[in-house]
């Protein structure tokens, strides 16, 4: 976890749209601050609350009613894999949940997915890329970190191993697939490629119907399987 843009003296980049609204469950006092102060300070960002545990998660999500609930995995009462399961099994209109953790443990990884969450991952990573995943996971989509994808697709396929349908995606719908597969986000695939983020989306789109994924992951998942993308190559 590091710290800010302003904290280095640079201004964070602007935000369009209304901020997504957190919930930051963690139960390391320091850390769960920790993560609400850096992340309230990123632009599109507006944290709710706090939860200590897993049963406080879900209590104060259902009462919060946040946009996403940043999850993490080992807490006392009940963990954030059960927190995740039960959580959007009781809401009505459930959150996005972005599963946080430590630990590199594909375990934990194909858990969250089967609990339902959108996201996973690692609390090393700076604090601009983990509010960029609750911008792009609050819009709809899933995000992953890369490295432990590879390992859990080479370890445990989540998908039956099929090939992949390449003759029916298009030379650019195939290079953005691979950029999906370094988890960047649809403004970062458009700045990498040179085009506009409406033309990425109608790529995404695509992809997902072709390859008849439910989600970004889905679909990365797909590309590893299929060999498209090797383990290592996103790492």
């Amino acid at each position: 976890m590091s710290g800010t843009d302003a904290d280095r003296g640079v201004a964070p980049p602007p935000h369009a749209g209304p901020a997504v609204s957190l919930l930051v469950a963690d139960d390391d006092e320091v850390t769960r601050s920790g993560l609400s102060m850096l992340l309230a300070a990123q632009p599109g960002i507006s944290v709710l609350g706090e939860a200590a545990d897993g049963l406080e998660a879900v209590e104060r999500a259902l009462r919060l009613r946040p946009d996403v609930v940043l999850m993490d995995v080992r807490m006392p009462r009940c963990n954030g894999i059960d927190a995740t399961r039960r959580l959007l099994a009781e809401a009505a209109d459930p959150p996005k949940v972005v599963v946080i953790t430590t630990f590199e443990n594909d375990g934990y990884v194909t858990a969250a997915l089967r609990a339902g969450a959108s996201g996973f991952l690692l609390k090393r990573l700076p604090v601009r890329r983990i509010a960029e995943a609750i911008r792009v996971v609050a819009a709809g989509e899933a995000i992953l970190f890369p490295a432990a994808l590879g390992r859990m697709v080479a370890a445990r396929p989540l998908v039956s191993a099929e090939a992949l349908p390449q003759a029916a995606l298009t030379g650019r719908e195939e290079e953005v697939l691979r950029l999906m597969a370094t988890g960047l986000s649809n403004p970062e695939i458009a700045e990498s490629l040179t085009v506009s983020l409406e033309t990425i989306k109608t790529h995404v789109g695509n992809v997902l119907t072709k390859l008849g994924a439910q989600n970004r992951t889905h679909a990365v998942v797909i590309a590893y399987e299929s060999g498209l993308v090797v383990p290592g190559f996103a790492g």
